[in-house]
């Protein structure tokens, strides 16, 4: 599935958090959406799983508007692991991996065989199988997150998009889950917090500041310490390990000569 973003804009509260924003993702083609915090990364990704309508400009799911489809078509072809995720009631965690079946159901339809074979299928490959009857709210925040990305594996769509899907994971886990997205063979937009994790996984970055793309490409093209450092304001070093990989290290150079600035 091919994924586009053309032209988008976002208004919310009278402040414009998405200023002519375009994004394209190719057919199984990992693309990450990277910035500083208040970018607008996620603000543009709500607008491309549709609990955001653009102010202006359009989605386009293989050439056809996003806002064409009905919701419950839309859910048929993109799924959604979100940053956060409450529930009011005490749901187990086979309960709401079981919400990723909804989209292939009627009202009222009842769970079949095949769903909780798809659900227990799911919840094994993010290693949650072990705890199926657990209360969702009882896990940790790393944990919580697998559950919901078992749901969104349950949900059995082309496109996948992840809202900085490591947060609160420990690196065993980050690598595990990104190791996973990676295989999936589907499209798939990320958030990215991580610039190590992106330069691993990702096939192209989109980099988002102040609401505008300001660069694109892949890690390799686009992880530059000059553009590290207009993007995030630190300085940075690049380096490729023995597997081909990049490896950006951080230092504070940067900041520190912004706060003597304002001191």
């Amino acid at each position: 599935m091919k994924i586009e973003a053309k032209a988008v804009e976002a208004l919310l509260s009278g402040s414009l958090i998405l200023n002519g924003v375009d994004l394209e993702a190719g057919d199984r083609e990992l693309v990450g959406v990277i910035g500083p915090n208040g970018s607008g990364k996620s603000t543009l990704l709500k607008c491309i799983y549709r609990v955001l309508k653009p102010t202006a400009g359009a989605v386009y799911l293989d050439g056809r508007a996003l806002e064409s489809y009905p919701y419950k078509e839309s859910a048929r072809r993109i799924a959604v692991v979100a940053q956060h995720n409450y529930y009011n009631f005490d749901f187990s965690v086979k309960d709401v991996a079981l919400m990723g079946r909804a989209p292939h159901k009627r009202a009222l339809d009842r769970d079949t065989a095949e769903d909780f074979r798809i659900v227990a299928e799911s919840l094994e490959t993010v290693g949650m199988a072990a705890f199926a009857d657990r209360s969702f709210s009882t896990l940790s925040g790393g944990e919580q997150q697998r559950v919901i990305l078992a749901r969104a594996l349950a949900q059995r769509t082309p496109c996948l998009i992840l809202d900085e899907p490591t947060n609160h994971l420990d690196i065993k886990y980050q690598l595990q889950l990104m190791d996973l997205v990676r295989g999936l063979d589907r499209t798939v937009i990320a958030a990215v917090h991580d610039l190590n994790i992106a330069a691993m996984y990702c096939d192209r970055l989109y980099a988002v500041k102040d609401g505008r793309v300001v660069g694109q490409g892949s890690p390799e093209e686009l992880l530059t310490p000059e553009f590290i450092r207009e993007v995030y304001e630190v300085d940075a070093q690049i380096m490729t390990g023995m597997d081909g990989a990049l490896h950006i290290l951080f230092h504070p150079g940067a900041v520190r000569n912004k706060k003597r600035e304002i001191f």
